[in-house]
């Protein structure tokens, strides 16, 4: 089942998605398989799961302390697409690779996006990439039946946005404000403006991120977007309160979604 079919399926049982984030070996590997199982329990949708890198570019404070400390854990290419596969074969929401470009452009994107569709990712997010800086990355995604999530901003002048838009496919990543991941996000009609923007030239699923953190955060969202994405807030937690106090700021995620 591809992507776009995933989502609308999932969505005949719930109003809304729960698209969420992980750093792979931060705090620790362990820690974060815990933090799956969890995601799992709470009936999570899909993950992203973030190849550590040392210039996370669109991420705030949390995650660059979070990439930096994974990669002197001793996180290295092969142990995040071996964590990847295991993912993969034990969980059942979908998992898509996060991380920057550099590591692709090293990799290659053929090597790239066959090592992808081994380890059963459904696609990609590299936040750092223009859109037309893609190149083959278009046609090898194809080739590995992979969705590159394109990233658009409320910013983006109506030409850019169907430029962006035109290229989308899985699902569009909204960013609900131009900036960094992990500053709290005011929904307001601005947001509400950009994604009629976005609906009137996409009919692909939208997912809004940068800056939800709460269970409210994703109520408002009902009836506008198809996922809510939340990533720092959630890391804060664990970091704040442990395992028990993430699980139960992700089962109050995942109930506001029902």
């Amino acid at each position: 089942m591809n992507l776009t079919n995933y989502i609308r399926e999932r969505l005949q049982q719930k109003q809304i998605l729960l698209m969420t984030h992980v750093v792979v070996g931060y705090p620790s590997l362990d820690d974060n398989w815990t933090m799956l199982e969890m995601m799992q329990q709470s009936g999570v949708d899909l993950v992203e799961l973030q190849m550590p890198f040392t210039e996370p570019s669109a991420d705030g404070p949390l995650f660059v302390k979070a990439n930096q400390q994974a990669l002197k854990n001793g996180i290295r290419r092969d142990d995040y697409f071996e964590f990847m596969r295991k993912a993969t074969a034990a969980f059942d929401f979908k998992i898509l690779m996060m991380g920057y470009y550099n590591p692709v452009f090293v990799m290659g994107h053929h090597e790239f996006c066959r090592e992808l569709h081994k380890n059963e990712s459904c696609g990609f997010i590299l936040p750092d990439l223009p859109v037309e800086e893609f190149g083959d990355l278009f046609e090898y995604s194809r080739q590995y039946e992979l969705s590159p999530i394109l990233v658009c901003a409320p910013t983006n002048t109506p030409e850019r946005l169907r430029q962006v838009l035109a290229h989308g496919s899985g699902f569009l990543y909204c960013a609900a404000r131009k900036g960094v991941t992990g500053t709290k996000t005011t929904l307001d009609q601005s947001q509400d403006g950009f994604i009629s923007r976005c609906r009137e030239i996409s009919d692909l699923p939208l997912a809004l991120g940068f800056g939800l953190s709460e269970a409210a955060d994703i109520q408002q969202l009902h009836g506008k977007v198809e996922i809510a994405i939340v990533g720092s807030a959630l890391l804060h937690s664990w970091q704040e309160n442990g395992p028990q106090g993430y699980q139960h700021h992700l089962a109050g995620l995942a109930e506001s979604c029902a």
